[in-house]
């Protein structure tokens, strides 16, 4: 098993909204992140992500819980499996049990970067890929600080690996070699380029064939520590100057990277060998910075920068530079065309322009009626977006399919708002909907929740049955310490719910004992077992004590309530 204090320290290190943003788009939401929850099919995001407290909770299902959970559920594996998972996106070798010799450790990150060494020794060896890189323009620092290598015939990696004592079934796992009868290494007479995580670990490597190889580059395969779709290549190197700079440069390959960083431009990373996808969206989110796509203009590039364009659209300052006539960055700076480059990623065309050009050409414009198909298939797209985008397009739209600006009309979406009279669920607590008794528990529990210590203030004062009535089930998870019920994680990550300070506590206190007392004395009002004289001690007792709880007094609670 692994050991205890190997799974404190990895918790130690994980960053909630970075695991969850590897599976879910977040956006920013005061001191929290929301998104539409991945556990149940919704529209109106109600799933909440706490980075300080390293908590997720669903306000619709009631999911939640800490990362390793959300890894679990979610990927349905087991905590073992989880911890490793985390603990390989980190670069954090844990620690086993040594009185559990029948556990194996599969350290995924370990053949790779094995074979990164070795293919980096490697290219030194051979002249063809270093010509190769040469005449490409690739200076030698490059070729070191990209930790470019060269992966030699098959057997080898697979000798290297065996040298160094790697089981073969992890390197299987890890995706650096694959099976058929036997193993195999995956790369093979190819140049390579090591792959970083976002958290800075080596997971995997994109290769570039020199022999006529019909797939001219590979990338390693989906495995547990790989997944392309949510990876751009050069971040690990890029992303202090992105922060720096304000700006992301995408474009669609290794060597455009390479030469665009060689060049001095060093927010630059790449897509691996597929389209900017949904998955890529959280850790551009992250980096809140204007997105330039700078990508071929041949066929593919353009539709690659039109599908990409789609998912910024609306979401992202920036827009689109087309490298036109066969040329793409790497081949630009390699003719020292370093000015051109820098011009056109100055002057990029924003994406809503640039999707509504694509839309155009889709249609014959001299046509009447394919003219009003553009228009319609232009209004859809714009209709999602804020009415303030919609308001500025319209004058470009208008003169794009030469029509007059009146005739470009959005139906706004009513929204109805139903009031209602139900009690929420103690998963979906809105405090719009909630009486200032509901309000005043549930500050309460939040702040116990925080400061257990303090249930002992409102025992002094009051049985907690008078004061949680409708609360009775969180206040006993709270004193049996079970603290992950779902109940409790709505309340602790409910930003409109304060935690209060002893002295809010006390005023909290002495609102919920005035409801007690006013209940009290409708039901002495109508106690048929009580004289007149007797009703009217206690009530007058009542309102007396009513009166020094409105004045700040900590009063026990004295009454009838049962």
């Amino acid at each position: 098993m692994i050991s205890k204090d190997s799974i404190d320290s990895l918790k130690n290190i994980i960053d909630i909204v970075e695991i969850v943003e590897s599976y879910v788009e977040l956006k920013k939401n005061g001191s929290n992140y929301k998104a539409c929850c991945p556990f149940h099919d919704e529209k109106t995001p109600s799933f909440v992500v706490n980075e300080q407290r390293g908590m997720y909770h669903c306000f619709g299902c009631g999911a939640g819980g800490d990362a390793i959970k959300f890894v679990m559920d979610l990927d349905n594996i087991n905590f073992q499996e989880a911890i490793e998972k985390i603990a390989s996106i980190y670069n954090f070798e844990l620690s086993y049990d040594s009185n559990n010799s029948n556990i194996v450790k599969k350290d995924l990150l370990k053949p790779i970067n094995l074979l990164n060494k070795f293919y980096k020794k490697e290219l030194v060896k051979n002249i063809e890929a270093l010509t190769y890189l040469k005449n490409r323009g690739i200076y030698e620092s490059t070729i070191e600080k990209f930790e470019i290598g060269f992966a030699p015939q098959s057997f080898e990696s697979i000798n290297y690996l065996k040298k160094h004592e790697i089981d073969l079934n992890d390197a299987l796992d890890s995706g650096v070699v694959a099976k058929d009868r036997d193993f195999y290494a995956r790369f093979i007479n190819r140049i390579t380029f090591p792959i970083y995580s976002n958290a800075g670990a080596v997971i995997g490597f994109g290769g570039r064939t020199i022999s006529n190889h019909p797939a001219k580059y590979i990338n390693s395969p989906q495995s547990a520590i790989f997944n392309k779709s949510s990876l751009l290549y050069g971040f690990h190197l890029a992303k202090k100057d992105i922060y720096k700079q304000n700006e992301v440069v995408i474009t669609e390959g290794y060597l455009d990277v390479i030469m665009l960083n060689q060049a001095g431009f060093t927010n630059v990373v790449a897509t691996l060998g597929t389209a900017l996808t949904l998955e890529h969206i959280p850790l551009l989110n992250r980096l809140k910075s204007k997105v330039i796509l700078a990508f071929d203009g041949d066929n593919a590039g353009v539709n690659a920068a039109l599908k990409a364009s789609y998912l910024l659209a609306g979401k992202f300052d920036g827009g689109v530079v087309l490298f036109r006539d066969g040329a793409d960055p790497a081949d630009l700076v390699a003719d020292s065309k370093e000015k051109e480059v820098e011009k056109l990623l100055k002057n990029p065309k924003a994406f809503i322009e640039f999707i509504l050009e694509e839309i155009a050409k889709e249609f014959d414009l001299n046509n009447p009626f394919q003219k009003n198909q553009a228009l319609q298939k232009s209004l859809e797209f714009l209709k999602p977006l804020s009415s303030v985008v919609k308001s500025e397009y319209k004058g470009f739209l208008a003169s794009l399919l030469t029509i007059d600006i009146s005739l470009i009309k959005f139906k706004e979406e009513k929204t109805l708002y139903l009031k209602s009279e139900s009690k929420p669920t103690n998963n979906q607590v809105d405090s719009q909907k909630l009486s200032n008794s509901d309000i005043a528990e549930l500050t309460i529990l939040k702040t116990l929740l925080i400061k257990p210590h303090l249930l002992d203030v409102i025992l002094d004062r009051c049985d907690e049955k008078l004061i949680f009535d409708k609360y009775m089930q969180e206040i006993e998870s709270i004193k049996e310490e079970r603290l992950d019920e779902p109940e409790l994680r709505a309340i602790l990550l409910n930003e409109t719910i304060h935690i209060c300070n002893e002295i809010e506590l006390q005023k909290s206190i002495n609102y919920l004992l005035i409801r007690i007392y006013t209940k009290d004395i409708q039901i002495l009002k109508t106690d048929k077992n009580l004289s007149y004289e007797e009703k009217r001690f206690y009530i007058k007792k009542s309102l007396t004590n009513i009166e020094k709880l409105k004045r700040g007094e900590l009063l026990m609670y004295d009454g009838c309530a049962s």
